[in-house]
């Protein structure tokens, strides 16, 4: 088997490290800072697309990006934690599959902040934004995802908050969780998914149990 998760809202809350960055990208250029519900709302794009869905033009967003991972890269490991039981479904996951990360966050520091929380060790490959030409809701991320990993008899699943972790399930023609934990509604998630659980550990204990 294996088990693919998200990580925003998913395994990790990086809501406040999110929300500084872009704060410090909007007032390098001086302009004002969104509302944070207006940024929380677009958690999960690539950072390229949130700019742009913000309201910068296409020709400026890359040097949005720029200083909001300057920034970012001081602050994501102090700023970050775990979600309740995020560990724990880490750990049951790892005795029954072989794991892996899927997201639209820069793998390299998705990567530090899973060696500072002492989880990189049970994922057996980490698929993030640059790795990809199309990011999620595009397959390519788990594609690319199961491409890398050796092969595994049993199911392949994907763990994540949002209905693009759900889509890009869906069109990789792997099974799927929505966990509620994280930036989707239960309202949203059950538009794209019939598995809803609370968390990470509720989804894989009934992935176990399947």
């Amino acid at each position: 088997m294996i088990i693919l998760f998200d990580l925003d809202g998913t395994l990790i809350d990086s809501t406040e490290a999110i929300l500084e960055g872009f704060g410090v990208a909007f007032r390098a250029f001086g302009l004002p800072v969104p509302p944070n519900e207006v940024i929380k709302a677009e958690i999960g794009h690539p950072l390229d697309v949130m700019f742009a869905t913000l309201g910068i033009p296409q020709e400026q967003v890359w040097d949005y990006v720029d200083a909001y991972k300057c920034h970012y890269r001081k602050i994501s490991c102090a700023k970050t934690q775990l979600l309740p039981h995020a560990k724990e479904a880490v750990v049951l996951a790892s005795e029954y599959a072989t794991l892996g990360i899927v997201t639209t966050k820069t793998a390299l520091y998705s990567r530090e902040l899973l060696v500072d929380m002492g989880l990189m060790d049970y994922f057996a490959v980490l698929i993030g934004r640059e790795d990809v030409e199309f990011p999620k809701p595009h397959p390519e991320p788990i594609q690319k995802a199961l491409a890398k990993l050796p092969s595994v008899t049993g199911e392949v699943w994907m763990i994540g908050d949002t209905c693009m972790d759900m889509l890009c399930a869906k069109d990789a023609k792997v099974a799927s969780v929505g966990v509620t934990c994280g930036y989707g509604t239960e309202e949203v998630l059950r538009s794209c998914s019939v598995n809803i659980s609370k968390n990470a550990l509720e989804a894989v204990t009934f992935i176990t149990k399947q």
